[in-house]
């Protein structure tokens, strides 16, 4: 995968961004099916009070709606962050078929830095994971808010 304008990793990029318009952690999902997008969402933990905010849930349940099923093994996941346990562990329920992620979580990600939730060794499902374009970019940007998180507290 390049870093192609049109790429889906840069649409979840762009909702990373939106993220930050209510001070959430900048983290954007996007699922496709198809070649068509069927859901896109950034963190609203901040703006909704709600801990499970993930844009990989919202994602999730949006992609469900859309089917009109919560089996989503023909879609695939790009996503800025690689998933923590809750996320990952809802991708497996959901029967995600693919998951494609940008920068890596060293301090909580499941989908090998930390966890390996998604290789189906344990759980009833496998999701085929990959590291995708703008490892970089979405790095910087997550340190960026949080480098500014701690100016303010400081």
């Amino acid at each position: 995968m390049t870093s192609n304008p049109s790429t889906p990793m840069r649409r979840a990029l762009d909702e990373a961004h939106a993220a930050l318009e209510h001070h959430d952690v900048p983290v954007g999902a996007i699922i496709v099916r198809d070649s068509a997008i069927i859901a896109a969402r950034h963190n609203e933990r901040e703006l909704t009070g709600d801990p499970t905010a993930h844009a990989e849930i919202l994602a999730l349940r949006d992609a469900a709606a859309a089917l009109g099923s919560w089996r989503l093994d023909e879609c695939t996941m790009y996503v800025t962050l690689e998933p923590c346990v809750m996320c990952a562990g809802a991708m497996v329920n959901a029967r995600l078929g693919r998951l494609v992620y940008a920068a890596d979580d060293p301090k909580a990600g499941a989908a090998g830095s930390v966890y390996s939730l998604l290789d189906g060794a344990v759980l009833n499902h496998r999701v085929d994971v990959s590291r995708g374009d703008l490892a970089t970019e979405s790095g910087e940007l997550l340190r960026s808010f949080f480098r500014a998180r701690r100016q303010r507290w400081a």
